[in-house]
Protein backbone atom coordinates (compact mmCIF):
# COMPACT_ATOMS: atom_id res chain seq x y z
CA UNK A 1 0.00 0.00 0.00
CA UNK A 2 2.79 2.18 1.31
CA UNK A 3 4.38 1.82 -2.41
CA UNK A 4 0.87 2.58 -4.18
CA UNK A 5 1.03 5.94 -2.46
CA UNK A 6 4.26 7.16 -3.19
CA UNK A 7 3.64 6.01 -6.71
CA UNK A 8 1.05 8.66 -6.73
CA UNK A 9 2.33 10.97 -5.28
CA UNK A 10 5.55 10.59 -7.44
CA UNK A 11 3.13 11.15 -10.19
CA UNK A 12 1.42 14.05 -8.79
CA UNK A 13 4.33 15.32 -8.45
CA UNK A 14 5.63 15.28 -12.03
CA UNK A 15 2.32 16.43 -13.09
CA UNK A 16 2.17 19.62 -11.53
CA UNK A 17 5.55 20.01 -12.23
CA UNK A 18 4.88 19.67 -16.00
CA UNK A 19 2.80 22.36 -16.33
CA UNK A 20 5.30 24.59 -14.30
CA UNK A 21 7.25 24.64 -16.79
CA UNK A 22 10.22 27.53 -17.50
CA UNK A 23 12.25 27.67 -20.80
CA UNK A 24 15.32 29.95 -21.16
CA UNK A 25 18.26 29.93 -23.25
CA UNK A 26 21.65 32.34 -23.37
CA UNK A 27 21.93 32.18 -27.03
CA UNK A 28 19.23 33.45 -28.82
CA UNK A 29 19.60 35.23 -32.11
CA UNK A 30 18.57 39.11 -32.84
CA UNK A 31 19.39 40.71 -36.33
CA UNK A 32 18.52 44.35 -37.16
CA UNK A 33 19.02 46.15 -40.22
CA UNK A 34 18.61 49.95 -39.85
CA UNK A 35 19.85 50.51 -43.77
CA UNK A 36 18.50 53.43 -45.87
CA UNK A 37 16.90 52.94 -48.94
CA UNK A 38 19.71 55.15 -50.36
CA UNK A 39 22.27 53.95 -48.76
CA UNK A 40 24.72 51.73 -50.63
CA UNK A 41 26.10 49.98 -47.85
CA UNK A 42 24.74 47.60 -45.42
CA UNK A 43 23.89 48.87 -41.83
CA UNK A 44 22.62 45.57 -40.05
CA UNK A 45 24.35 43.38 -37.39
CA UNK A 46 23.90 40.12 -35.55
CA UNK A 47 23.93 39.39 -31.69
CA UNK A 48 24.15 35.81 -30.75
CA UNK A 49 24.07 36.06 -27.00
CA UNK A 50 20.47 37.21 -26.53
CA UNK A 51 18.79 35.62 -23.21
CA UNK A 52 15.76 34.77 -22.60
CA UNK A 53 13.09 33.13 -20.37
CA UNK A 54 9.67 32.13 -20.89
CA UNK A 55 7.20 30.78 -18.18
CA UNK A 56 5.61 28.46 -19.49
CA UNK A 57 2.56 29.02 -17.08
CA UNK A 58 1.91 32.53 -17.20
CA UNK A 59 3.02 33.37 -20.63
CA UNK A 60 5.58 35.87 -19.23
CA UNK A 61 8.89 36.44 -21.28
CA UNK A 62 11.42 38.39 -20.64
CA UNK A 63 14.70 39.36 -23.06
CA UNK A 64 18.32 40.72 -22.07
CA UNK A 65 20.40 42.00 -25.09
CA UNK A 66 23.95 43.02 -24.26
CA UNK A 67 24.74 46.23 -26.38
CA UNK A 68 28.38 45.22 -27.26
CA UNK A 69 27.49 41.44 -29.04
CA UNK A 70 26.21 42.93 -31.71
CA UNK A 71 28.51 41.95 -34.28
CA UNK A 72 28.73 44.31 -37.83
CA UNK A 73 30.29 43.67 -41.23
CA UNK A 74 32.28 46.37 -40.20
CA UNK A 75 34.63 46.84 -37.42
CA UNK A 76 34.37 50.69 -37.58
CA UNK A 77 29.98 50.61 -38.46
CA UNK A 78 30.86 48.44 -35.23
CA UNK A 79 32.46 50.98 -33.14
CA UNK A 80 30.69 53.81 -34.40
CA UNK A 81 27.25 51.97 -33.20
CA UNK A 82 28.86 51.69 -29.43
CA UNK A 83 30.08 55.06 -29.22
CA UNK A 84 27.99 57.13 -31.27
CA UNK A 85 25.03 56.15 -31.33
CA UNK A 86 23.74 53.45 -28.90
CA UNK A 87 26.36 54.84 -26.13
CA UNK A 88 26.53 51.02 -24.87
CA UNK A 89 29.17 52.08 -21.65
CA UNK A 90 26.09 53.93 -20.67
CA UNK A 91 22.94 51.94 -21.59
CA UNK A 92 24.68 48.41 -21.46
CA UNK A 93 21.92 45.84 -22.68
CA UNK A 94 18.39 46.38 -23.93
CA UNK A 95 15.59 44.52 -22.13
CA UNK A 96 12.51 43.24 -22.79
CA UNK A 97 9.24 42.14 -20.15
CA UNK A 98 6.07 41.34 -21.64
CA UNK A 99 4.17 38.46 -22.14
CA UNK A 100 2.24 35.99 -24.72
CA UNK A 101 -1.43 37.63 -24.97
CA UNK A 102 -2.76 34.51 -26.60
CA UNK A 103 -1.20 31.72 -24.25
CA UNK A 104 -4.56 29.67 -24.49
CA UNK A 105 -3.96 29.05 -28.38
CA UNK A 106 -0.53 28.90 -27.86
CA UNK A 107 -0.54 25.21 -25.99
CA UNK A 108 3.50 25.07 -24.49
CA UNK A 109 3.14 21.31 -24.17
CA UNK A 110 1.50 20.21 -27.48
CA UNK A 111 4.37 19.75 -30.12
CA UNK A 112 3.62 22.33 -33.08
CA UNK A 113 3.85 25.59 -34.26
CA UNK A 114 1.34 28.34 -33.44
CA UNK A 115 0.89 32.36 -33.97
CA UNK A 116 1.52 34.35 -30.94
CA UNK A 117 1.35 37.40 -29.96
CA UNK A 118 3.69 39.35 -27.68
CA UNK A 119 3.26 42.58 -25.93
CA UNK A 120 4.99 44.57 -23.15
CA UNK A 121 8.04 47.07 -22.58
CA UNK A 122 10.94 47.54 -24.24
CA UNK A 123 13.95 49.39 -22.77
CA UNK A 124 16.33 50.68 -24.58
CA UNK A 125 18.90 53.43 -24.78
CA UNK A 126 17.41 54.99 -21.26
CA UNK A 127 14.03 54.65 -22.93
CA UNK A 128 11.10 52.78 -22.18
CA UNK A 129 7.88 51.95 -24.67
CA UNK A 130 5.03 49.49 -25.19
CA UNK A 131 5.96 47.23 -28.26
CA UNK A 132 3.55 44.85 -29.52
CA UNK A 133 4.36 41.86 -32.11
CA UNK A 134 3.20 39.24 -34.26
CA UNK A 135 5.32 35.48 -33.84
CA UNK A 136 5.85 31.64 -34.18
CA UNK A 137 6.15 29.76 -31.54
CA UNK A 138 7.29 26.33 -32.37
CA UNK A 139 7.11 23.37 -29.47
CA UNK A 140 9.03 20.13 -30.30
CA UNK A 141 9.21 18.30 -26.71
CA UNK A 142 11.03 19.74 -24.52
CA UNK A 143 11.92 22.91 -26.36
CA UNK A 144 10.50 25.98 -27.65
CA UNK A 145 11.61 28.16 -30.57
CA UNK A 146 10.18 31.34 -30.49
CA UNK A 147 10.53 33.99 -33.55
CA UNK A 148 9.36 37.40 -34.36
CA UNK A 149 9.55 40.46 -37.12
CA UNK A 150 9.25 44.09 -36.08
CA UNK A 151 10.59 47.27 -36.61
CA UNK A 152 11.15 50.56 -33.95
CA UNK A 153 11.48 53.94 -34.92
CA UNK A 154 15.33 54.88 -33.65
CA UNK A 155 14.09 58.34 -32.47
CA UNK A 156 11.42 56.73 -30.27
CA UNK A 157 14.51 55.52 -28.00
CA UNK A 158 16.26 58.94 -28.71
CA UNK A 159 19.13 57.40 -30.90
CA UNK A 160 19.85 60.53 -33.12
CA UNK A 161 21.32 60.18 -36.63
CA UNK A 162 23.77 63.13 -37.74
CA UNK A 163 22.63 64.15 -40.99
CA UNK A 164 25.80 63.27 -42.26
CA UNK A 165 25.00 60.03 -42.68
CA UNK A 166 20.83 60.50 -42.51
CA UNK A 167 21.16 58.93 -46.24
CA UNK A 168 22.94 55.59 -45.32
CA UNK A 169 21.15 55.17 -41.58
CA UNK A 170 16.94 54.51 -42.22
CA UNK A 171 15.06 56.10 -39.63
CA UNK A 172 13.52 52.82 -38.54
CA UNK A 173 15.68 49.52 -37.51
CA UNK A 174 13.78 46.28 -38.38
CA UNK A 175 14.44 43.24 -36.08
CA UNK A 176 14.34 40.04 -36.38
CA UNK A 177 14.53 37.13 -33.41
CA UNK A 178 14.89 33.61 -32.94
CA UNK A 179 15.05 32.49 -29.62
CA UNK A 180 15.43 28.24 -29.07
CA UNK A 181 14.71 27.67 -25.54
CA UNK A 182 14.97 24.86 -23.37
CA UNK A 183 12.58 23.67 -20.26
CA UNK A 184 14.55 23.82 -17.32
Amino acid sequence: MKKVLLSVASIAMLTTTSFAQNFMTRTGKITFNATAPSSPEKIEAVNNEVANILDGKTGNIVFQVPIKSFKFERELMQEHFNENYMESDKYPRADFKGSITNLAEVPLTKDGTYNAKVTGKLTMHGVTKDVSAPGSITVKGNSVKATANFSIKLTDYNINIPAVVADKIGKEAKITLESNMAQK
